[in-house]
């Protein structure tokens, strides 16, 4: 009745979804009407100004993701277009809306329809990549949490009992329970393949092979200085992007810049639960921005943040799409027989 394969798409798509539902609900639910009220206000009267200049600085951003890419592909032997990187790129975001963590698998299948790279080569300079993006994340948050250790703590247990992690109390939630036994069936399953299945593991061990030739493709790039510094071009532009909006509402202007770091960081986790972070990005923002708003008036704070919150999202999410939709129209499909003969004439 149930397959492995329905099983699966489950997992990855409804269940995010649903928990993306949820929260939605629950975002809106918790706030008063005179919180709704002065939550619609603010959005209404936001200076947008900031918000167009931040959808510019993510443009560029991609941009530069595209550039970037050529760096790593160039050593494996691959001369790609610079726009059929862009636009499978930006595929992979649209994808990964709707199918956490599939955008990797789309933007490879994507650049092999329009420049005939290997998927399992092209993967594994994705797969390098958010292993630098991954580092990059992990050191603004811990020089977040060194600017500002005891706001850290806070908002982490503030985070922790709005989102099911602990009680209020200290006691632990059986969602927490829940999250364990996910990943250990899931570890279990992966393990059984790996161990019983001999034809699975051939192909797990080719494909190992590809995408370690990729992931090291980044020492082997002609222009190193090259690549980081699109790396910072590309993180010093998400960073901006998210603190423009701040400036959009008189009432969060004032929030220092750790204050922001705290909410960058609590989007991007935010991102990682849900399809496109939805419901969790404008909560866990809100959350922050509503803390350094101070407790004086929880309900006032609480609605700030959740509108700031809420229009970072929609901004980035509606430039995603949009740009996304653009690229599955432009992106060329005409990679032949011939190309692939030139490409193996390069190598």
């Amino acid at each position: 009745m149930f397959s492995k394969k329905n099983i699966l798409t489950f997992s990855k798509t409804v269940l995010p979804l649903l928990l993306g539902v949820y929260l939605i609900w629950f975002f809106f639910s918790s706030m008063s009407k005179e919180s709704l009220d002065l939550f619609y206000k603010a959005i209404k009267e936001a200076n947008y100004f900031w918000i167009v200049i931040s959808m510019i600085l993510g443009v560029v951003a991609y941009l530069s993701r595209a550039y970037r890419w050529d760096y790593v592909l160039k050593p494996l032997g691959y001369e790609t277009k610079f726009w059929n990187r862009y636009h499978a790129i930006m595929i992979g975001y649209l994808v990964n809306l709707t199918i956490p963590r599939a955008g990797e698998a789309s933007r490879s299948a994507m650049l092999y329809r329009s420049d005939g790279v290997p998927f399992s080569n092209s993967f594994g300079t994705i797969i390098a990549e958010r292993a630098v993006d991954f580092a990059m994340l992990l050191g603004i948050g811990f020089l977040t949490a060194f600017l500002g250790m005891d706001d850290f703590w806070e908002i982490k247990s503030r985070i922790e009992t709005e989102f099911g992690g602990s009680t209020a109390e200290g006691g632990t939630s059986i969602v927490k329970y829940i999250i364990y036994a996910v990943i250990l069936i899931l570890f279990l399953g992966a393990g059984y393949f790996v161990v019983f299945k001999k034809e699975f593991r051939k192909k797990l061990m080719a494909f190992a092979w590809d995408v370690w030739k990729g992931l090291f493709s980044i020492f082997r790039s002609k222009n190193p200085l090259g690549y980081v510094l699109h790396t910072l071009i590309i993180w010093g532009c998400y960073i901006v992007m998210f603190a423009l909006p701040f400036q959009s509402l008189a009432e969060t202007q004032e929030i220092h810049f750790n204050g922001i770091l705290l909410g960058f960081c609590a989007g991007a986790l935010g991102i990682a639960f849900t399809n496109g972070g939805v419901g969790t990005y404008p909560l866990l923002v809100g959350l922050v921005v509503a803390f350094y708003l101070g407790d004086e008036n929880k309900s006032d704070a609480q609605a700030i943040g959740n509108a700031l919150g809420m229009i970072i999202w929609i901004s980035q999410t509606l430039l995603l799409i949009l740009l996304g939709l653009l690229s599955l129209v432009l992106l060329p499909k005409n990679y032949s027989k011939e190309n692939k003969d030139e490409q193996t004439e390069l190598r």
